[in-house]
């Protein structure tokens, strides 16, 4: 059975919420029956929405929820579940509600490790309150990740990308951003219950930082008796260990600014949804609010198609409902009309009965079908308004062609679509461009300046593009140290990242570098190009020097997790590997937060700010949407 994250995720969130009872057999535990109140902050409000409905936490006994930081009142003779990061700010509330009695016990889940000290302050501040024993139990569960998808997960930490790449920062900041990443991996290798072989690019970078501190929390975690991997043992003994590649979006940026057209990445960029939720306008005025998740059988089945496919789909799907619902009014001698209402319904009992039982699983479709019809709408005015598909097609072609005729450049920067679309559109062009037309470049910032956008983003990739001609360039100079120590802060596994991503970047059958890559280290047979990359085995001996590992591969399940922001793109491109590829047949997908292209283009522009570049408009004006 391949790894199901979210399923181990929604055990563990049952679990604690039965007062951390182990699940019998059915998947119920001993304590549903009792009443409890439910705790929460912000983030594990998050990690829970996509997981859990309001009608499973009934049915866990939950009868009432709060954010902690709300006001809230007494409740006697009832015990409360708080779930919650392990911050100064929560241990400070939790221990005035202790004090203030407002339950009658308290259950303490923390997303993560509590630090000792405020363990301390916790046992403390009970003590002196006399409300230590209330307190029931403290524990550490290791669930600081947001589960989208069986196959996807997210850390939730924001503005990564621009933190680590930041000129101005210290190796202390660096240090901490790179710890609380490693946390959050060990918390999905902990639900997991799995200690991967470990893969990266070498050369210093945010990758390899990970995977180093990675390794030796997992090693220093192995040492002790009671590890939270040994009774994981019976998944080792009857599967073979997940391969971890750990990658930094630098890997391959363009991937994360291109325009997308498939239905799962648009719905992202272009309707925002998050947390598997989003909001359309509905036909008659006014938002809808969907949910979109495996319990979702037409996301679940087409949501990696192109979105004219998806239309096609919509609208066989509706004619099949019509036929369904004609072929019951035909069998219960009702009148042919399209709709089903149940009203004519005559005829003899068989029929009655069969009519009647497939009335709700009628009417489930015909939700389904609304609801993608609804979506489907919505991003058809989208693509017409800003002309997403040409967009789409253009940044494909220059990526395979590594440029564009300029004045096809030009057409397209003073079109149709927002400031945004074109200021991505722009920043495609750099990195796929494999030599820099000056004059040609000039007539882009200013077509963007036209169009009102913040070129912040695109003096920024122009300044690291234009590096490698620097260092070539100042190669006997005295500045060159200055640029080699600027760029290696930048890149950490190569100065030319975004040039060497664009290289690997499309093959002849445009697979992105990240899932070729995964597929050759999953394969695990000698290849020169990968041979640089880091070999980490938690499990084996410490190496004196090289890789200590003697598991090679091949590796049926792989775990990729990118570090700066991942996408939907890389995502699905990934699932489809396990479809067409023999040797890996699970993958699943991670990033320190999941961004549309709109988002990463803003912390590029971040980062331009912060080196003094681009225009005057501010970064927020600029989506369009």
């Amino acid at each position: 059975m391949a790894l199901n994250l979210r399923q181990k995720q929604t055990e563990c969130i049952i679990r604690m919420l039965n007062l951390n009872q182990p699940l019998k057999q059915s998947g119920t535990t001993a304590n549903e029956e009792v009443y409890k109140i439910l705790i929460y902050d912000k983030y594990c409000q998050n990690i829970l929405s996509p997981l859990i409905h309001v009608k499973d936490l009934r049915k866990h006994g939950v009868t009432l929820y709060f954010l902690i930081d709300k006001d809230r009142k007494t409740v006697r003779d009832v015990p409360a579940v708080y779930f919650v990061q392990p911050t100064q700010s929560n241990i400070h509330r939790i221990i005035s509600d202790a004090s203030e009695s407002l339950y009658d016990t308290f259950h303490l889940n923390f997303s993560s490790s509590i630090p000792r000290p405020l363990l301390e302050h916790l046992a403390s501040g009970t003590l002196k309150s006399g409300s230590v024993e209330r307190v029931s139990k403290v524990y550490d569960q290791y669930l600081e990740f947001v589960t989208l998808e069986d196959n996807l997960f997210s850390l939730a930490q924001q503005s990564t990308y621009v933190q680590l790449n930041d000129p101005k920062a210290v190796e202390k900041d660096i240090e901490g951003i790179i710890e609380r990443v490693v946390n959050g991996l060990f918390s999905v290798l902990v639900t997991l219950g799995v200690v991967p072989v470990i893969r990266c690019p070498g050369g210093g970078g945010p990758a390899e930082m990970v995977a180093t501190l990675l390794d030796t929390k997992l090693r220093d975690h192995l040492l002790s008796k009671n590890n939270m991997f040994s009774e994981g043992g019976g998944f080792m003994s009857s599967f073979q260990r997940p391969l971890l590649c750990i990658f930094d979006r630098n890997f391959e940026l363009s991937v994360g600014i291109q325009h997308d057209f498939r239905y799962r990445p648009l719905v992202h960029d272009v309707l925002g949804l998050k947390l598997n939720r989003l909001n359309v306008q509905g036909e008659k005025g006014g938002m809808k609010s969907f949910e979109l998740d495996s319990s979702d059988p037409f996301w679940s089945a087409n949501s990696s198609l192109e979105f004219p496919e998806v239309a096609v789909e919509i609208e066989t799907q509706l004619n099949k409902y019509k036929r369904d619902v004609e072929e019951v009014n035909k069998r219960t001698g009702g009148g042919s009309g399209a709709e089903f209402d149940g009203t004519d319904l005559i005829g003899n009992t068989k029929h009655l009965m069969n009519a009647v039982n497939s009335l709700p699983e009628l009417t489930e479709r015909k939700q389904v079908i609304d609801k993608h019809t609804n979506i489907a709408t919505a991003l058809l005015g989208q693509i017409k308004e800003r002309s997403i598909d040409a967009f789409t097609k253009k940044e494909s072609d220059m990526m395979v062609r590594g440029g564009i005729d300029r004045a096809e450049l030009m057409a397209a920067l003073k079109g149709k679509g927002t400031k945004m679309d074109k200021l991505r559109f722009a920043i495609m062009y750099l990195i796929s461009t494999e030599t820099i037309n000056q004059s040609e470049v000039e007539s882009v910032e200013a077509a963007l300046n036209e169009a009102g956008a913040d070129t912040s983003a695109f003096q920024y990739v122009k300044k690291i593009k234009s590096l490698n001609v620097s260092l070539a360039a100042s190669a006997n100079s005295a500045s060159r140290s200055n640029i080699v120590d600027w760029a290696e802060k930048l890149y950490g596994q190569s100065i030319s990242a975004v040039t060497a991503g664009v290289k690997n970047l499309l093959s002849s059958d445009q697979q992105l570098a990240v899932t070729r890559t995964v597929e050759a280290l999953t394969e695990g047979k000698p290849n020169p190009e990968f041979d640089s990359y880091l070999l980490l085995d938690p499990r084996a001996p410490k190496p004196g020097s090289g890789g200590g590992s003697h598991v090679k591969g091949p590796f049926r399940e792989a775990m990729v997790f990118m570090i700066g922001g991942g996408n939907y793109v890389e995502y699905g491109s990934l699932q489809e590997l396990t479809q067409r590829q023999l040797t890996v047949k699970n993958v699943i997908y991670g990033a320190t937060e999941i961004l549309t292209g709109s988002e990463l283009v803003e912390q590029l522009g971040l980062l331009g700010k912060k080196m003094g570049l681009g225009g005057p408009v501010a970064s927020s004006s600029s989506s369009g949407h």
